[in-house]
């Protein structure tokens, strides 16, 4: 999901992981950071290390670090 289609009040913002490699990667990343409150979309990409998130309110970057962390990765910052 991009800016352009975003739904009203919602939030983008793009974040920066090292150590994705692969589509399994990219899912482990996803599936943690939707887990986080108030989150409506996850797009992960390997090849670039982006990760986009959509969540309804602006998210508290310890609890996306936490989450990458959990799946095995770390977070870079915003990207």
């Amino acid at each position: 999901m991009t800016a352009q289609t975003d739904t009203p009040g919602s939030v983008t913002a793009v974040y920066q992981v090292t150590g994705m490699s692969c589509g399994h990667c990219e899912g482990s990343v996803s599936a943690e950071i939707s887990e986080l409150p108030g989150v409506g979309s996850v797009k992960a990409v390997a090849s670039t290390g982006e990760v986009t998130v959509v969540s309804a309110a602006p998210l508290d970057e310890e609890a996306v670090r936490a989450a990458v962390d959990e799946a095995g990765f770390e977070l870079v910052g915003r990207a």
